[in-house]
């Protein structure tokens, strides 16, 4: 269609940031002028029927969301349910404003249908997040809010940051994501250690009065046994998981990109992504959010099966165009 023939490539000859900018900047246009997402929504075709599911406590007028990443700053909310999306998560979303690391930060990979990024948690931060939040109407979807960590904080410092990040944003997410998976921020990881994990939920959930939904999302490298234990400390102080998204494995990707430094998200994440939700159902009966390497119904279809409660896409909509939520969920309600 236009985004085939004509969109996609005009975009793909820009650098891949721009390119978001662009497509960002458009969408952007739509929300605030009147009868642009009805216009969005009809030029991406029909959606899907009888996929409705409720999970933590929400309802989901289908199982197919946005990951984080696409709209970090919640500049788009009001019009991204348009492309047929049964939830969207913004984010990461860091106390501070903070630029994130120098361009260029995103590659793409065509051949492997891959990016990698490096971007560091770029944001306006959580105040200026927060007040745009409590301008707009609120999304006809549940809407996550990814919760990060600004470069430099302490191990020690990291749970009161984690907490004031979500006070300051709790009246405006549904559920939040606290990320500890990002390769891009020195130290991150370390965060899924069962300890210090435990230490961030348990601050967060003493911020929670409300009790709102609170998930975790974990990377794809972590050994068996750190996986293990960061799914049952989870179980004990969160409300689900998300599995799991980017790698800094170079599996698939062509020799001449391979030392670009970042996360890996896309196609050759899939059978990871696959294997960890079907190892996290086998550990736990939390709630399970499937990510990585998802551009197809039959993607969508096989992390559900393998035991995910809901789905999301963020480099399949790059590749697949503003179409593919839609194609997807036609795929689903399909094969129901």
């Amino acid at each position: 269609m236009l985004y085939e023939s004509l969109a996609g490539p005009l975009l793909f000859r820009l650098d891949a940031e721009t390119a978001h900018e662009e497509v960002s900047g458009l969408m952007a246009l739509l929300a605030v002028v009147p009868g642009g997402a009805a216009l969005l929504s009809a030029l991406t075709g029909r959606g899907a029927s009888g996929l409705e599911r409720t999970v933590f406590g929400l309802r989901f007028p289908n199982p197919l969301g946005l990951a984080a990443g696409f709209d970090k700053d919640g500049r788009l909310v009001s019009v991204l349910p348009a492309l047929g999306f049964g939830f969207l998560e913004i984010g990461s979303v860091t106390l501070e404003p903070q630029p994130g690391n120098p361009r260029p930060r995103l590659v793409r990979v065509p051949d492997a249908r891959a990016l990698i990024n490096r971007m560091g948690f770029n944001g306006d931060g959580a105040r200026a997040v927060a007040r745009r939040l409590a301008a707009a109407p609120r999304p006809a979807v549940p809407l996550g809010i990814n919760l990060g960590l600004n470069k430099g904080v302490s191990a020690e410092d990291a749970p009161a940051a984690y907490a004031r990040t979500f006070r300051i944003l709790a009246e405006h997410g549904d559920y939040f994501v606290v990320n500890v998976s990002s390769p891009n921020t020195p130290g991150l990881r370390a965060l899924q250690a069962a300890k210090d994990l435990a230490a961030v939920l348990e601050t967060v959930q003493e911020a929670n009065p409300a009790r709102k939904p609170v998930l975790v999302k974990l990377a794809p490298d972590l050994a068996d046994e750190d996986f293990a234990s960061a799914v049952a400390t989870a179980e004990r102080l969160a409300q689900g998981l998300v599995v799991s998204n980017t790698t800094l494995s170079r599996d698939g990707v062509p020799e001449a990109l391979r030392g670009e430094p970042g996360g890996l998200s896309g196609a050759p994440l899939r059978g990871r992504a696959t294997e960890l939700v079907r190892r996290a159902r086998a550990l736990t009966r939390l709630p399970i959010v499937g990510v990585g390497g998802i551009e197809s119904a039959g993607d969508a279809r096989e992390r559900l099966d393998a035991g995910a409660d809901l789905v999301q896409l963020y480099t399949g909509l790059v590749y697949g165009g503003p179409r593919a939520p839609k194609r997807i969920l036609r795929g689903l309600e399909a094969s129901a």
